[in-house]
């Protein structure tokens, strides 16, 4: 049985989430996640058995962090309000200076998911929750995009990221990105 200290397994994950943004997944091994991290030799594998639980693990991290960085977005949307454009401009911004590394980090692993079923099914339910998470917001916030329509903006919103992500950090700036919104909501169709 893997040892339970959630610290250090957090340490361990988010040391893997920095590796695969700045080595990608072939950079990725348990020695540099110790390091990284600034733990012991034989900690990672302690936590995770192989390099395949390893990539597994960093993708969980990464949809536990997406998703409360999404739920504080929704509540502080709730305490003051914002239109659908503002609160995706706030987003793909966020994403694609402050955490950037996080999402350079997915993308590297869902290219790897293609070539290992095991993080393709670890994976596999990002989507569903995005649209589920996605509509959920969506009421809570009273936002007027029809509901056929989110599966489109997930889907502009992913393509949109992962440009901003790996552009170079220095053309990101939020006229580009508020211009890049547009499209995205134009191409969801008609608001309501």
């Amino acid at each position: 049985m893997p040892p339970t200290n959630p610290a250090r397994r957090r340490a361990l994950t988010d040391a893997a989430i920095a590796l695969l943004a700045s080595s990608g997944v072939h950079g990725l091994t348990h020695r540099a996640v110790e390091k990284e991290a600034d733990l012991p030799s034989g900690t990672a594998s302690n936590y995770f058995r192989n390099r395949e639980a390893l990539l597994v693990a960093a993708a969980e991290r990464i949809i536990e962090l997406h998703h409360a960085d999404t739920d504080r977005a929704v509540d502080r949307s709730v305490e003051q309000p914002a239109t659908l454009a503002d609160l995706l401009t706030e987003s793909l911004l966020t994403a694609a200076t402050t955490l950037r590394d996080r999402y350079l980090a997915i993308f590297e692993l869902q290219l790897e998911a293609v070539r290992r079923p095991v993080l393709a099914t670890a994976l596999a339910g990002l989507w569903d929750a995005a649209v589920q998470v996605t509509a959920g917001q969506h009421d809570k916030l009273g936002l007027v995009l029809p509901r056929e329509s989110i599966h489109s903006l997930i889907t502009l919103y992913e393509g949109t990221l992962f440009t901003l992500v790996t552009a170079a950090p220095e053309s990101v700036d939020r006229n580009t990105v508020q211009a890049l919104v547009r499209s995205i909501l134009d191409g969801c169709g008609p608001q309501q």
